[in-house]
């Protein structure tokens, strides 16, 4: 079918839900081809999901192997891959803990406010503060705990339960906290805002202050997880010694499959009608469940994925391809005085200019390159952690014909 052909289809049969442009119908690596046959270089990532490019064998044998052996069962009962999965994003962590497993941040993030709910419940407390500027996915607790008034209109009255501070302002969260707050939930790097990491003084001071007010400290690693930052976590690149009591992921664990995944502490003791237990194992037989969370198909990719990033040594090479992209960014901040600000954590980086930046994603996309917009005014590059330094070069030539 030619493009005309399939957004014909779309504009019949699907609910205008996204602002859609091209017709995507194959990829290779860090390359996709649209249904007229024009390639582009996809710095977008499916909104840094690919992390392994687009059909990458290890993905494709797994895929294969699996769905050829059990591709989904319930989970009243055991299956190897969901284990084995468990086992090695505990170890990743670095921290004794548990998995629950899902199929998207947005669901991912639900059960951090349920985890955040039920640990606080005996004593009254159920309110999770968010940052200003977050993003934690579209249900409607997700956009309630969203720190952006643009994802709520329409939708109100909003889910109590929510209130926001300022993004790396320690006074500011402290002076939130109050006598129904149960959790602080942040992204070590915020995203969809463009691009802005905490700072390590941000984090460590939430965790003190969540120990002393007796509070859940939970990290969205929806999007900066999966080795984008150069090490698995997010929060690892920044404060490596810090130990959050719970962390959702998704995005690039499944390398394109869907897939969500919370892990939380097993440091941390509740105390309980029935005991102290660890805070992984206070969400108990009927208290959350999910149909499809961790068949065997979708942690059977996570797996191969996170093998692939280990064995290609790709986070190390993320934070090399980073420190490229950045230092060739910073170079044409030289050359335009349209972009502000260069920020970055590793494959995470943001581009914010002095207009809107509709323009130029459109110009970039034009010419062979696909960004993703973050915002009115900033562009986010979140290629493949497998790009070329050819590539990258590539982009960033890409970028400075379309400032021009």
């Amino acid at each position: 079918m030619t493009t005309n052909e399939i957004v014909a289809l779309f504009n019949r049969y699907v609910m205008p839900t996204y602002g859609r442009s091209l017709a995507i119908v194959r990829g290779k690596g860090a390359k996709c081809w649209d249904a007229d046959g024009k390639e582009y270089l996809d710095f977008g990532g499916g909104v840094a999901v690919n992390i392994l490019g687009h059909s990458h064998p290890a993905i494709v044998r797994a895929l294969k192997q699996q769905a050829a052996t059990l591709i989904h069962c319930s989970n009243l009962y055991h299956s190897e891959p969901q284990g084995l999965l468990a086992k090695k994003l505990v170890e990743l962590a670095g921290i004794e803990g548990k998995c629950f497993f899902c199929n998207s941040g947005a669901e991912a993030n639900e059960g951090l406010y349920k985890l955040a709910r039920k640990f606080g419940h005996d004593t009254g407390r159920y309110e999770v503060l968010t940052m200003e500027g977050s993003f934690h996915g579209r249900t409607l607790a997700g956009i309630a705990a969203t720190g952006q008034e643009k994802v709520k209109k329409g939708f109100e009255p909003m889910p109590d339960g929510f209130r926001h501070v300022p993004f790396n302002d320690l006074d500011a969260a402290r002076a939130a906290v109050g006598p129904k707050t149960s959790a602080i939930l942040l992204e070590p790097v915020q995203g969809e805002s463009g691009i802005k990491p905490a700072t390590r003084e941000f984090l460590m001071g939430l965790r003190q202050l969540c120990d002393e007010k007796n509070l859940l400290l939970m990290l969205d690693e929806v999007q900066c997880g999966n080795g984008r930052t150069g090490r698995f976590f997010g929060f690892q690149s920044i404060a490596p010694e810090l130990k959050p009591d719970a962390i959702s992921m998704a995005k690039g664990i499944g390398g394109g499959f869907p897939i969500g995944i919370i892990w939380s502490s097993g440091l941390r003791k509740v105390a309980t009608a029935d005991g102290e237990k660890p805070l992984c194992d206070i969400l108990s037989p009927g208290m959350h469940a999910s149909t499809f969370g961790g068949t065997p198909l979708a942690c059977a990719v996570g797996l191969a994925v996170i093998a692939t990033v280990e064995q290609k040594n790709l986070m190390a090479k993320a934070a090399a391809r980073g420190k490229r992209l950045v230092r060739g960014l910073k170079a044409l901040q030289k050359i335009f005085s349209c972009i502000k600000e260069v920020r970055s954590l590793g494959l995470m980086i943001g581009v914010e200019l002095d207009r809107e930046v509709k323009d130029t994603v459109a110009k970039c996309a034009t010419a062979g390159l696909l960004l993703i917009p973050a915002g009115t005014h900033t562009f986010r590059l979140a290629p493949p952690l497998t790009i070329s330094n050819a590539e990258a070069d590539q982009a960033l030539a890409i970028i400075e014909k379309a400032l021009v």
